[in-house]
């Protein structure tokens, strides 16, 4: 067939005033030139009408993932492939009277449709990525480390191929060469491995996700995860620096993920006023009617009043404070805050709740405050924070109570003054 075709070349060109012979250049010429006029022809069909017919449809859907491929050009990276293999199919046609020019070319030909095939998948795996970012599958299952690693791993294959190719062996040969490298392989791509492995178990048991907030101190790290890749979590860090862990030390070490707090819709507070001892005594009558008028006690005192009295009653001597029950000033305290962060509207009801006294110190005895907000975000959670502490301190000299303070250098000059 081949020759024949030459035949018929050498007798258009003879009609044609050119003198030639089957096998002389000039036919071979013309059959080069043919192929790349054809080969020019199907890509210019394939991109100005399939594809760009493809993509006026895409735009016209409704859907957005395909949007998403289109912004790839995928389509038009797979559209390299048909002149390709018309080149394939035609220059050994055209070359046959030149047997080693013919095989080197249909090799490097056959090379190039594997680089193009591979660019193509690479372009189409990281529209996969994007789509799965979009629709949140990301903050699930860590989909970029696994399209890194499906393209490690096409990667190799488009290299064993293409030197097979060029070598004109079979891929089999070469991957059983690979298989004596594998410790050199084990070596080079170790925090691959690795990494591939422990985004594998933090898949799968949900420890960390895009966007959640972690905090690692072993690596500076203390903010929103942004990436997850096949060896590295990227960390944005509250004061807007990138913190890049290794992905199997997130398995390794231990590390804090904020993401239960902002599911479960509340952030903890848990704060103590250290109170001084020396102001801590028992309420006079003086101070009961005057504490009376606060809104938040009236109902405290009422049980309280009738509880004392009738325990009060069945004990004789009941005048001295060693041998009968009274209000102290810090247990009147610790209701009033029980009642006032109960009743707050910051205050997230459902959860523990809680105004507890802790063990005494050498700085005072701590009243702790032990509550959850109902809103997670960090600016509003402070505010509601410093509100609720502001009138803790501004409160305590209503109940005869001091705030423990160590001495400062005012105070001493104070003191060196009066003395």
């Amino acid at each position: 067939m081949d020759q024949e075709l030459r035949l018929q070349i050498s007798q258009w060109l003879s009609d044609w005033g050119v003198n030639s012979t089957p096998s002389d250049g000039v036919s071979t010429s013309v059959l080069v030139f043919a192929s790349m006029l054809l080969a020019m022809i199907a890509y210019l069909i394939v991109r100005r009408g399939v594809v760009r017919t493809m993509n006026i449809v895409i735009q016209r859907s409704k859907v957005n993932w395909d949007d998403i491929f289109m912004s790839h050009n995928v389509l038009e990276k797979f559209s390299y492939i048909v002149p390709a293999l018309v080149l394939d199919l035609l220059l050994p046609i055209a070359l046959t009277e030149h047997h080693l020019l013919s095989s080197l070319i249909d090799r490097l030909v056959s090379v190039c449709i594997v680089v193009i095939l591979i660019r193509a998948v690479f372009s189409a795996l990281d529209a996969f990525n994007e789509i799965a970012d979009v629709n949140l599958v990301s903050r699930r299952l860590p989909i970029k480390s696994f399209v890194q690693l499906f393209k490690l791993f096409l990667f190799f294959v488009a290299v064993i191929i293409s030197i097979s190719v060029i070598a004109d062996q079979s891929p089999v040969y070469f991957l059983s060469g690979l298989g004596v490298a594998t410790g050199l392989v084990m070596l080079v791509f170790r925090d691959t491995i690795l990494g591939f492995v422990a985004g594998i178990q933090l898949a799968a048991n949900r420890m960390v996700s895009t966007g959640d907030w972690i905090q690692m101190d072993k690596y500076g790290a203390d903010g929103a995860v942004e990436e997850v890749s096949l060896t590295t979590v990227k960390v944005r860090n509250w004061d807007k620096t990138i913190t890049m862990i290794p992905a199997y030390a997130l398995v390794s070490d231990a590390f804090k993920n904020w993401r239960g707090m902002s599911e479960s819709g509340g952030r903890r507070i848990k704060r103590s006023v250290s109170i001084d001892i020396h102001s801590i005594g028992f309420l006079t009558e003086d101070d009961k009617v005057r504490l009376g008028k606060i809104n938040l006690l009236k109902p405290y005192f009422a049980a309280k009043s009738e509880e004392l009295a009738d325990f009060n009653r069945q004990v004789d001597d009941a005048d001295m404070p060693v041998n009968s029950r009274h209000l102290t000033n810090i247990g009147t305290f610790r209701a009033y805050l029980k009642e006032f962060v109960s009743n707050h509207d910051k205050i997230h009801k459902d959860m523990t709740l809680l105004v507890r006294q802790l063990a005494p110190t050498a700085e005072g005895v701590p009243i702790e405050v032990y509550i959850f907000t109902n809103d997670t975000r960090w600016a509003f959670y402070e505010g509601i924070q410093g509100d609720i502490f502001d009138h803790i301190f501004a409160i305590l000299p209503e109940f005869g109570l001091r705030a423990f303070q160590g001495p400062t250098g005012s105070d001493i000059r104070s003191l060196k003054n009066s003395m």
